[in-house]
């Protein structure tokens, strides 16, 4: 079947449409996505702090009403449609939701934190399968990092911090470059959230294999002299502890115009690597972790593969 899936995130929506079918590899036909930045579009102070503001709705709405006429144009005979951290974060999720319906008649859902790394856990256990062993995945978005870890499809253990790479960029750096001091408090305050729960995890041990996800992740990745995405998705690819620690110091002093001419770092995103590189670093350091491994599939992959798990319970059912 073809499929299309609408993922509203923190910093892009984006409508992957899919060719899919039980017992295979989703198979990518055709990608729209646009720049939505909703974590950053949440207001800051007055009576509608926390609320996504009237611009927000309006991008996400056209982005929306767009994204459907893609996913008819392509063919598409279902569409799944989410949002994470930004919208579900807000004061206003439901005005906000209900204003998208209203004007399109598309119904996003809101995922849970939890379910957000529950879901991104079983792409990466699908991509790397059993040989991983007890697996430990980390995924870092605009406005959350999520962490599951587990020997099975299902995380034994799963959540979410308020650590998005653009979240903090917003909060954390909205003047601009921070001073040594500033970069000390807030990889102080970094650690100490990661750490607070980091227990849930490390009573199993070290996992086995450590895997990372997101655009976050992949630029660090890159920035430590990974292979560019150019080279295709089957290619490993490590973002070593010892070599994003050398570099943090060096990001940190950087403007922007640098930050964007490093590898794998696009102009829209140059503000979050430095936030993105010291959460990253953290949850290396908390969790005993040499190096991160690269996963290409994420939240979206997760999706899919719940939803060709439940069509095929279905069908079982209905043939027995």
């Amino acid at each position: 079947m073809r499929l299309g899936v609408l993922d509203i995130g923190s910093n892009t929506g984006h409508l992957l449409v899919v060719d899919a079918h039980g017992g295979a590899a989703p198979l990518p036909a055709y990608s729209y996505k646009e720049p939505l930045r909703l974590a950053e579009h949440l207001v800051l102070d007055g009576p509608d702090a926390g609320a996504v503001s009237e611009a927000g709705v309006e991008a996400l709405t056209a982005f929306t009403a767009q994204a459907l006429r893609v996913a008819e144009d392509k063919g598409c005979e279902d569409m799944i449609s989410f949002a994470t951290s930004a919208v579900r974060d807000s004061v206003n999720t439901d005005a906000v939701l209900d204003h998208v319906h209203e004007r399109t008649g598309v119904r996003v859902e809101v995922l849970s934190g939890e379910d957000e790394a529950r879901l991104t856990f079983l792409a990466v256990r699908r991509w790397f399968g059993w040989s991983a062993g007890r697996l430990a995945v980390f995924d870092i978005g605009g406005g959350s990092l999520e962490i599951a870890g587990g020997p099975d499809e299902a995380p034994d253990v799963a959540w979410s911090l308020p650590l998005g790479a653009a979240r903090l960029a917003r909060s954390e750096f909205g003047a601009g470059r921070l001073d040594e001091d500033a970069v000390r408090g807030l990889r102080r305050r970094i650690r100490a959230e990661i750490a607070r729960d980091a227990g849930q995890l490390l009573r199993a041990g070290v996992p086995d294999r450590a895997a990372a996800t997101s655009k976050t992740l992949r630029s660090l990745a890159r920035i430590c002299g990974a292979a560019p995405s150019s080279d295709g998705p089957l290619v490993p690819r490590l973002l070593p502890q010892a070599e994003l620690t050398a570099w943090i110091p060096k990001l940190v002093v950087m403007d922007h115009e640098e930050l964007a001419a490093l590898p794998g770092v696009s102009a829209s995103r140059a503000h979050q690597v430095v936030p993105g590189a010291l959460v990253a670093e953290a949850c290396m350091d908390i969790f005993d972790l040499s190096a991160l491994e690269i996963c290409p599939w994420a939240l979206r992959e997760g999706v899919i593969l719940e939803r060709l798990d439940t069509l095929s319970v279905l069908d079982q059912e209905a043939q027995g």
